[in-house]
């Protein structure tokens, strides 16, 4: 099935038969349950598989599947219903979340999280008392956006805690497997980044303990099916967090390790046979890295646009959505691809996933690639010493930009290449060619001339120049650059650059103070009695934007005025869409 707005979707094109439901965002298609059961009927299918999220967790869901008359690929409804809410799977294992009205200083920090729903949406971290009524308001109604649901729950942060989970999956006739465990403490906005199987460093202890708990908990609900039991380690002590009665995006990482197909016994399970006793034994270590359209050194912006190519070296699995010159979109997450890498030891893992990713051709919009390779051979991962607080130490470190410094002068002397001498010809010698370009945010420029031997270069001599490869020598060293262009987007090797104009456009100037939108999508909300001419605060919320399922919120810069408000609740706006203007007190400039 596919949306309107995911009609060209890869998925949609490769399927044998797609059926639309009409559309965009997630309210009007895959949250309708409805016109689910009406496709499916129509297209004469007998069992629906729920997927990753959306209604893969919805007792009603599968109810109206059923009474339809057709296959549940997935847990009874019975079984959804008693752990797809986190407050009652909490319940049933034994455990209660904390009453807002009782919470005190002490408590802090909680964890504000959504009681459907998974992926990190709905969840916040609060550390001050003064910011719970603000995290509660913003939670539901990212849970309420995201899952149709808007419960809160709040229990406390374990700081220092590594995020352990163990695959499950269960017959009709009472046997459950425990499929291993799988660490994914590396986490943004307590989403997974990147997730492993085995999780590493348990004891054997620990381990059994996981085991035990993640089969009591599916024996409590009659369960059926892949589901995931996640927990939180600290030290050698286990938390239960939730149970999810669905496939979790990582489940390759398990495939790859006890080599198992999930979706296909999933479908065995749902036509009614029998697993073995006994499960299949592990081999080996397995980690996924997910690719994300995403800035991580600009608060994890979502970005869009054309994906021009994506492809990996051979040797690892590739689960992606998308085709070359695709659209990545502003409905839907940000995701690109999972890439997993498998091999006899975690170190081996660890070097194949990185060499891949950095070697991959990535052309389009800005990921999160060359934080997952930094990540990936960060020490703390290396060494399997990571925890949920990974990012929040480590994340500037990750994402400062290290482009390759002779990538600006290698797509100006392609760009060049083929033009007429006098097109760049100079009757000054001292005046050379310049060419500027954006790299991460920050403007490089460089020189180039055209002489009677051709193109050259200050201290660099140009052994090769053309439209799409250029090979320099510097220190008796020469390097190849292979070009790719797309508009004003230059990729040198896996260096991502911006062309800008010779002469900037005036008009383009923006007013000091101005707000821009970091990303697609819709205004949510604005701060109450906000008007031109109101005195703000700085890091007061102002704006609230959503787009691929997650709100981002732009505060004022500094204490002032607000001279200019150019949006409302409801607009959709594009990245660098001036919002608001906000200008600083005089008092406050003097001082600076």
């Amino acid at each position: 099935m596919h949306s309107d707005a995911d009609a060209n979707a890869l998925h949609a094109r490769v399927a044998d038969a797609a059926v639309r439901l009409p559309g965009a965002t997630p309210a009007e298609t895959y949250l309708r349950a409805d016109l689910i059961v009406k496709a499916a009927l129509g297209a004469g299918a007998d069992a629906v598989h729920p997927g990753y999220g959306f209604l893969s967790e919805n007792a009603g869901f599968a109810r109206a599947v059923l009474d339809a008359g057709l296959i549940w690929i997935g847990p009874p409804p019975d079984a959804i219903e008693a752990m797809a809410s986190k407050t009652r799977a909490k319940a049933l294992m034994g455990l209660a979340p904390l009453d807002e009205a009782d919470i005190t200083a002490a408590d802090l920090p909680v964890l504000v999280k959504a009681a459907a729903g998974g992926g990190g949406r709905g969840m916040r971290i609060v550390r001050r008392l003064k910011e719970l009524p603000a995290a509660l308001e913003s939670a539901r109604a990212e849970a309420a956006s995201a899952f149709g649901d808007g419960e809160v729950f709040i229990e406390p942060y374990v700081e220092g805690g590594r995020h352990v989970e163990v695959q499950i999956l269960a017959d009709a006739h009472g046997t459950v497997w425990p499929l291993g465990t799988r660490d994914c403490s590396l986490q943004r906005r307590h989403q997974k980044v990147i997730e492993e199987a085995p999780a590493p460093g348990l004891s054997d202890g620990l381990t059994q303990e996981l085991y035990t708990l993640a089969v009591r908990a599916a024996r409590a609900v009659s369960y059926v099916g892949a589901g995931t039991v996640e927990f939180l380690v600290e030290g050698d002590r286990a938390h239960f967090l939730e149970m999810n009665t669905r496939l979790q995006v990582e489940h390759p990482v398990t495939e790859a390790v006890f080599g198992l197909d999930l979706v296909a016994e999933q479908i065995r399970v749902a036509e009614g046979r029998a697993l073995d006793t006994t499960p299949p034994r592990a081999r080996g270590h397995a980690i996924e890295a997910r690719l994300y359209a995403e800035d991580p050194a600009h608060d994890w912006a979502p970005q869009t646009g054309t994906l021009h190519r994506l492809a990996l070296p051979p040797g690892v699995r590739l689960d992606t959505g998308y085709g070359d010159g695709d659209t990545v979109g502003v409905h839907y997450d940000p995701m690109l691809a999972k890439a997993v890498a498998h091999a006899p030891t975690r170190a081996e893992a660890i070097r194949r996933l990185a060499g891949a990713l950095e070697t991959a051709v990535i052309h389009g919009p800005v990921t999160n690639r060359d934080l997952l390779v930094r990540s990936l051979r960060h020490e703390e991962f290396t060494r399997a010493r990571m925890d949920t607080g990974f990012y929040d130490r480590h994340l500037a470190g990750l994402t400062s930009p290290a482009p390759d410094p002779y990538a600006p002068l290698a797509a100006a002397l392609a760009d060049a290449h083929g033009r007429s001498r006098f097109g760049g010809w100079r009757n000054v010698p001292s005046r050379p060619q310049t060419k500027r370009y954006l790299i991460a945010g920050e403007e490089h420029e460089v020189h180039y001339r055209h002489t009677r031997q051709g193109l050259t270069a200050d201290g660099v001599r140009v052994v090769q120049a053309d439209a799409r490869r250029v090979v320099l020598e510097a220190d008796g060293v020469q390097r190849r650059f292979d070009i790719a262009r797309y508009g004003d987007q230059v990729y040198v090797n896996t260096t991502r650059l911006t062309a800008l104009p010779r002469f900037p456009d005036p008009a383009a100037q923006l007013a000091p103070g101005s707000l821009l939108a970091p990303m697609p999508g819709t205004v949510v909300r604005v701060a109450e009695d906000l008007t031109e001419g109101a005195s703000v605060r700085a890091g007061q919320p102002l704006i609230w934007l959503e787009a691929m399922k997650m709100q981002h919120q732009i505060s004022a810069p500094v204490s002032g005025t607000l001279s200019a408000l150019h949006v409302k609740p409801g607009q959709q706006v594009e990245p660098g869409t001036v919002l608001a203007v906000v200008q600083e007190s005089p008092s406050r400039q003097a001082s600076s």
